[in-house]
């Protein structure tokens, strides 16, 4: 019976993990809108600055507010934002709503994931933690995963790729109902004692500014692969805009499957053994995807990559979280500020690839990201050390 009301508590909450993979849709989107309102690459690139920038914003006064509010309230409100965000474009569409729309979906999907990730810990027991961790991030990735394919279906059958935010929209409805009927115990709320300048203030631990750096980077790696990906293909294939875009989504099926595999594996192994010899395996892998130019080889290498990053972010937020378990509302808020790695590395990559002249630029730009993370694994220690 306990078992039984542990998974009505645990599966709404893993399925707001879908709710938040909805923001990877930003990468086909900013084709679709290209095309459809003849956007320069500089109009374009505002759509996802509009996501990301909220992170940067918002991350760390959620946090804040989230110890008087709870968790759980902060999880419902940051659907509303994304609900509002996805149906407003169903009743006017164009280029203005379109980047309020995304802006909304940024706001929701800030608070969704400064909460989220620690209410896990009101339905889940410690030791359980780094794996339901990456069972969220699996739900994520079978959400980015879908995400292009519905829009594609719905430019082919619906009239219109934009259909899609309707889609997004009922979705968030219900995922909001069903949250807020189920009973979750709360948290010890607390008043005071929490403020943006101690939140910030935690950096001051050599750990912890560690991990945060490490969320940077592995934020900018996945949103600057599947940024890359098809134009690297089109680089060194010639492939069309449409053939290249197939990349893209081996690279989100090979993110699942990781994500899927890392469940399983991080029950069984210690994270510092799994995030370091993943980062040591992407960072081979990203060495001959610089040096091959054949399509299979490519995408050969994307997916290894793909594959091994997809669980490191919930291990570098569990051990941040291990880290300090009396501050994990404000490590949160300071963990997913660094989600603001998604609007820094394209910046990077742009100034790379420019002065390079080909996208080895960019490829250049995550080398660092992933060297970063290598370092991260050998620095952090693990759960047992850091608590002696």
């Amino acid at each position: 019976m306990e078992s039984k009301y542990f998974f009505l508590k645990v599966l709404p909450v893993l399925f707001g993990f879908w709710i938040m993979g909805f923001v990877d849709v930003i990468g086909i989107s900013v084709s679709y809108t290209k095309e459809q309102f003849g956007w320069s690459e500089i109009r374009a690139g505002l759509l996802p600055f509009m996501v990301f920038f909220w992170f940067l914003v918002l991350s760390v006064p959620v946090a804040s507010l989230m110890n008087r509010f709870g968790r759980k309230n902060a999880v419902l409100l940051s659907m509303l934002f994304t609900f509002v965000g996805m149906v407003l474009p169903y009743f006017l569409f164009n280029e203005w709503t379109c980047y309020y729309a995304f802006a909304l979906l940024g706001i929701g999907n800030a608070i969704l994931q400064v909460s989220l990730n620690p209410l896990l810990q009101n339905v889940v027991s410690g030791k359980m933690l780094t794996s339901s961790l990456t069972a969220g991030q699996l739900v994520k990735a079978l959400s980015a995963f879908v995400g292009p394919l519905l829009a594609g279906y719905c430019s082919y059958h619906l009239g219109g790729w934009e259909m899609m935010f309707l889609i997004y929209a009922t979705i968030t409805l219900l995922s909001t109902v069903w949250l807020y009927f189920v009973p979750i115990s709360r948290e010890e709320i607390i008043d005071g004692g929490s403020s943006i300048g101690t939140t910030l203030g935690l950096l001051k631990d050599c750990r912890i500014l560690v991990l945060f750096l490490g969320i940077i980077c592995v934020v900018g790696l996945d949103v600057g692969m599947n940024t890359v990906i098809p134009k690297l293909l089109i680089e060194r294939i010639g492939m069309g805009i449409e053939e290249a875009g197939y990349g893209t989504s081996a690279y989100f099926a090979a993110r699942t499957l990781g994500a899927f595999l890392g469940v399983f594996i991080l029950a069984k192994v210690s994270e510092k053994l799994y995030f370091t010899s993943n980062m040591l395996i992407a960072l081979l892998a990203l060495v001959g995807l610089i040096l091959v130019d054949s399509y299979i080889g490519i995408l050969i290498f994307v997916c290894i990559i793909a594959f091994c990053a997809a669980g490191i972010f919930s291990v570098i937020y569990s051990l941040a979280m291990k880290t300090m378990p009396h501050k994990s509302n404000e490590i949160s808020g300071l963990m997913i500020t660094g989600v603001s790695g998604g609007a820094i590395a394209p910046l990077l990559r742009g100034v790379a690839t420019d002065a390079c002249g080909t996208q080895i630029g960019s490829l250049l730009v995550l080398g660092v990201c992933i060297a970063y993370l290598l370092f991260c694994s050998f620095t952090v220690k693990t759960l047992r050390n850091v608590n002696e």
